[in-house]
């Protein structure tokens, strides 16, 4: 990680959005400059300039899956790299201008993927209502403030920044839905690893081939390496063509997760480390016998002894 810690932090804003919200969970952030971007390329092109230490941003979500302008920024440009992992529940609250009552309601503004995660919600308890989509929630909620809408579908962050009323809490149709944001900054050296550690990298296929996903699964899966995540995402070039963004779990400094990646090197067009980073839900990650790093160790002596002509090795 930065021998410095971070002190200006970016996330895709505007502000009082579910980002901004993500990003004050973090002590550092708290008591450093928080400046938001317009969007996730601009977040990530702040970092790689030199403009701010990190950026979050969003990686996937619960309901709505993964993000994949995040995928695609961090699979291509100057390199960057995850140091740390957010877990935002997702709850929705109804704003509107001191005054408005829930019959008041005819229009109501959220981002796109707002009205995806409250579409039954507002189906149910808005039926009257026409939904108009904003760049994003906080945006919605500002458009409010300003008149342009009844009410806003947005963050409790919003409620506050904006000066609104919430008519409805948990105005949502999955109770347990959850955004995972990444804290990311230049390379460095990887935060030290724990007992529960999340590594993410991109796998860059070298040909369109039968079973050439089957390679890549099966040196992961021969190491004992637990996948936690797996999107296809198209290169950008010849149809056709494709990388796999990946997290596993354990830690680059794990010897079955570092000979997984060096394997994967040696048979892909290329691999991309995005990072190994402290799991934010702290689940253990579990090694089977023959996958830990004794394992490893014991193994290379072995074949050391072998190749030394010792006649007790075998």
């Amino acid at each position: 990680m930065q021998s410095v810690p971070p002190t200006r932090f970016t996330y895709l804003g505007p502000e009082a959005t579910f980002a901004e919200q993500a990003l004050r969970t973090l002590p550092a952030a708290r008591s450093g400059v928080r400046t938001p971007s317009p969007s996730v390329p601009a977040a990530l092109d702040a970092v790689r300039s030199g403009d701010a230490d990190a950026a979050l941003v969003p990686l996937e979500n619960s309901v709505e899956g993964a993000v994949s302008v995040t995928l695609d920024e961090l699979a291509t440009g100057e390199p960057l790299v995850i140091v740390r992992e957010v877990l935002l529940p997702v709850s929705f609250v109804l704003l509107a201008r001191e005054g408005t009552t829930f019959d008041d309601v005819r229009t109501v503004a959220t981002h796109p993927h707002g009205e995806a995660q409250c579409r039954g919600w507002l189906r149910k308890n808005l039926s009257q209502a026409t939904v108009h989509s904003a760049l994003s929630t906080s945006e919605a909620a500002a458009a409010v403030a300003r008149g342009e809408y009844d009410a806003a579908l947005a963050s409790p962050l919003a409620a506050e920044r904006h000066h609104l009323t919430v008519l409805a809490e948990d105005a949502h149709d999955n109770d347990g839905a959850v955004t995972r944001f990444v804290l990311v900054s230049r390379p460095g050296t990887p935060p030290e690893r724990t007992a529960s550690d999340r590594t993410t990298f991109v796998a860059f296929i070298a040909d369109n081939h039968t079973g050439a996903l089957v390679e890549v699964l099966t040196e992961l899966a021969v190491r004992g390496i637990d996948l936690t995540r797996i999107e296809s995402r198209p290169t950008k070039g010849k149809l056709g063509r494709y990388c796999f963004s990946i997290d596993c779990a354990g830690h680059i400094a794990d010897a079955r997760v570092g000979e997984a990646l060096s394997a994967l090197r040696r048979i892909c067009a290329d691999v991309r480390f995005l990072g190994s980073y402290p799991r934010a839900d702290g689940d253990a990650v579990l090694q089977r016998a023959g996958t830990r790093d004794e394992d490893f160790a014991d193994a290379a002596a072995w074949l050391a002894r072998i190749r030394g002509g010792d006649p007790h090795a075998s």
